[in-house]
């Protein structure tokens, strides 16, 4: 009786320890249940790769890295076993490629070969660690980085330069009195804009004068039309040509009037005459008896 017990208590500690076992496998990502191939690589980094990281062909899974363990008999080196699923045959010539992530996270990568052989189950792979997306995005920016730096650096030294010269600050008071005129300016020209209604005012004023001006000047232009002008225009043409005739016979000494105006003794002679019958018609409104004789019967 007492050694049935100790082969239950004895069954119970392997299944224990088999569950224990399928357990852990099963947190590590290992299907215990499922046929795999064993390979392995050696790699002088391993780039914090980790063991069940899984592995991985043309971005598909097919399988996980089972122990990462350091080479004793070859310094420098780290020995990584990987399981593949038994199906997949591995050509002569792949490499197992540590690559990482952009959140640094480290898998094995493989990359075939076009060979026809297969290397057998349990094969080394050649080991390679590559820079990951980050480490080529760091060799090829750093490069180009530096020399911006440089680049910035000497702009900013250049710069300072430029600031410290005395006529950059002459320029920016020059600069600084320009806007202030600028303001000044713009205060004017808002004030003279604002005088503008009243002139608009008198200049549609003037503008309403001129256009019953021009109304005048038509109606008086019509009126000339109007106007028997050239009646007016031979009238004046014969006053003219009496007036020249006129003042020929005053030049003349020999016409009449020519001489009243150039004979003084006919002159003298017709003042006299004109005098006494000035005389006389005094003395007739003077003495009108004397001239008149009025009968009555």
């Amino acid at each position: 009786m007492k050694g049935k017990k100790e082969i239950i208590i004895g069954l119970c500690v392997l299944i224990a320890l088999g569950v224990l076992y399928f357990g852990v496998e099963f947190l590590k990502g290992v299907n215990v249940f499922k046929p795999s191939n064993a390979y392995t690589a050696s790699y002088t980094n391993v780039a914090g790769l980790q063991v069940s990281a899984p592995v991985t062909i043309n971005g598909l899974k097919v399988g996980q890295v089972s122990s990462i363990e350091y080479e004793y008999d070859n310094p420098g080196h780290v020995k990584v076993a990987f399981s593949l699923d038994k199906a997949l045959q591995v050509p002569a010539g792949s490499k197992a490629v540590i690559e990482q992530d952009l959140l640094g996270t480290a898998s094995v990568v493989l990359h075939f070969t076009d060979a026809k052989e297969y290397v057998p189950r349990g094969s080394s792979l050649e080991g390679l660690t590559s820079a990951g997306l980050m480490g080529d995005v760091s060799e090829k920016l750093l490069p180009s980085v530096d020399r911006i730096m440089n680049q910035v650096d000497t702009l900013l030294t250049n710069l300072n330069t430029v600031m410290g010269d005395p006529a950059i600050h002459s320029s920016v008071q020059r600069l600084d009195q320009i806007t202030l005129s600028i303001e000044q300016t713009m205060r004017q020209l808002n004030t003279t804009v604002g005088a503008l209604p009243p002139v608009m005012k008198n200049v549609n004023g003037i503008t309403t004068n001129l256009n019953t001006v021009s109304s005048d000047l038509a109606t008086f232009s019509g009126r000339l039309n109007e106007l028997p002008l050239d009646s007016v225009m031979n009238n004046m043409v014969a006053l003219s040509a009496n007036l020249r005739t006129l003042s020929a016979e005053l030049s003349d000494p020999n016409s009449t009037l020519g001489a009243l105006t150039h004979d003084r003794a006919l002159y003298n002679n017709l003042n006299a005459a004109a005098a006494s019958l000035d005389s006389l018609l005094i003395d007739v409104k003077r003495n009108p008896k004397r001239y008149i004789s009025i009968k009555l019967l």
